[in-house]
């Protein structure tokens, strides 16, 4: 199983192994996921940076952590999760885009495959 481009030695961005437990090793199912979850990823970032209040960033926040976690992006959740709890700081946001990229990275070349 490839951990989908991270350098060796790094955590997976996505554990593919739970990702198929969630999809019951239905390989339809998981290329559905992961398209859908890329789709919602594509547009985060710009909703994140147009969002106007906090509760907003929080949602957006909150709605990536949930999908996140479901596919087994553990890390991109993490952070996700860091930045819910710490919004005024730039160095969660940007900590939470780079897992995002990663996880985006993983699932193309798993969809490439």
């Amino acid at each position: 199983m490839t951990d989908g481009g991270n350098p060796a030695g790094a955590p997976a961005a996505i554990d593919w192994a739970h990702l198929a437990r969630q999809t019951m090793g239905d390989a339809e199912l998981e290329a559905e996921l992961l398209t859908l979850f890329l789709a919602q990823a594509d547009e985060f970032d710009g909703k994140l940076s147009a969002a106007a209040t906090d509760k907003a960033r929080l949602d957006l926040a909150h709605t990536l952590k949930g999908a996140a976690r479901a596919i087994g992006a553990f890390a991109l959740g993490d952070a996700a999760e860091d930045y819910e709890s710490a919004l005024a700081e730039p160095e969660r946001r940007r900590a939470l885009v780079a897992r995002l990229a990663e996880a985006q990275l993983a699932i193309t070349s798993r969809l490439a495959r």
